[in-house]
């Protein structure tokens, strides 16, 4: 079964020898881009969408987000509204109440958010473990969210569990050792929060080596809240992400530009706006030569929101990118930082995986911001939405 939508008023390929094409069209054959070019050279397809002068953009591809969790901290975002400063003790409210939630709970609510997601034009999503801090809720919630997606993170090293909050070192040999174990098989990627009232450099990196060594590619929360080690270890291990970089040395900077085919430095603007605190400089990492990506960070209390546009808006309202580039880093720099080819973009053979905006232009997502102007989403080839 072949489909062509065509009329495309704006085309955002992501590709390079294509670029952004007007009166464009497209083939989807199966769950692939078969065919991209001008409307009046497209070719005959057993279906037909007439996009009616609109844009249509790769899906977005969120590379960060936290969605195994139960329990709600609306107590907690309106104290910090209200003059509190955020820390990162939170994380251990949310791990109460996953831990007594029942799997079909936690499941429903993965459910919802990816389908919120959806809606928002996100159809590659990565979701991490990291609020049972147990092996077996660690191991559960990653096999709830492999049902989901194929972009698990372990992420056993959120913060210390309660239970060893008098001894970290033995619960950091818990998450190298059983809790790896039982958490591997089911995860792609490992992580660890490398920040002050986590986990210190050391720490982090005796974690991501072990994870490493079962066969999980590192990724980073690093330097959220204070300048730290995070990014230089993400760089000296290879990480696919250094994620939130809030607080960078000028070494650092170089650090990532150095390793911009290899560490993306993923951006999370939902934190800063959700926890009042300064934005990431994108303009810095860009100009210097980073690859640079845009995340939600969706989770229940640093960054509880689930669209990626409102995070293209705020990141060039904020944070000094351009539309273009906002929309890049939503889309092709995601797939960079999830190693992932078939994303992120839409020249042939690319999954067919795309968003069509009731818009004449991918501009409209930071110059309309709050608008839905999602209206239609390819997920490998179906209409989702």
């Amino acid at each position: 079964m072949s489909t062509l939508i065509t009329n495309i008023g704006s085309l955002l390929t992501n590709d390079p020898e294509l670029g952004t094409l007007t009166d464009a069209a497209l083939v989807v054959e199966g769950d692939r881009v078969a065919w991209v070019g001008a409307a009046a050279a497209a070719p005959d397809a057993d279906d037909r969408v007439d996009a009616g002068g609109r844009a249509v953009i790769p899906g977005f591809v969120d590379s960060h987000s936290h969605l195994v969790f139960a329990g709600d901290r609306t107590a907690e975002f309106n104290a910090r509204m209200s003059g509190q400063s955020y820390t990162a003790g939170g994380i251990r409210t949310t791990v109460a109440a996953t831990r007594a939630a029942s799997d079909a709970e936690l499941d429903g609510n993965v459910r919802r958010f990816v389908a919120e997601m959806r809606r928002q034009g996100t159809t590659t999503v990565e979701v991490k473990s990291g609020y049972g801090l147990t092996v077996e809720d660690e191991a559960r919630a990653l096999r709830i969210a492999g049902a989901h997606t194929e972009e698990t993170t372990y992420l056993g090293a959120h913060v210390v569990a309660p239970e060893f909050a008098d001894d970290p070192a033995a619960y950091v040999d818990l998450v190298t050792g059983p809790m790896l174990d039982a958490c591997a098989p089911h995860a792609r990627w490992v992580d660890v929060f490398c920040e002050r009232g986590a986990f210190d450099g050391d720490q982090a990196r005796a974690i991501l080596t072990a994870g490493a060594a079962r066969g999980l590619t590192p990724r980073v929360h690093a330097n959220q809240l204070t300048a730290g080690p995070g990014v230089q270890l993400a760089v000296e291990l290879g990480a696919a992400s250094a994620d939130h970089c809030t607080h960078l040395t000028d070494e650092d900077v170089k650090a990532l530009a150095d390793a911009h085919a290899t560490t993306v430095a993923t951006l999370l603007p939902g934190a800063e706006f959700s926890t009042r605190a300064v934005y990431p400089d994108a303009r810095r990492l860009i100009d210097a030569g980073v690859s640079v990506a845009l995340s939600t960070d969706c989770n229940p209390g640093s960054s509880f929101t689930s669209s990626m546009p409102f995070c293209i808006a705020v990141a060039v309202r904020e944070m000094g990118m351009t539309p273009d580039e906002a929309v890049v880093a939503a889309t092709l720099g995601g797939a960079r930082a999830l190693r992932r080819s078939d994303v992120g973009r839409l020249g042939i053979g690319a999954r067919a995986d795309l968003a069509l905006l009731d818009a004449p232009s991918h501009v409209h997502l930071a110059y309309r911001p709050g608008v839905p102007l999602v209206s239609g989403v390819w997920q490998g080839g179906v209409r989702v939405v």
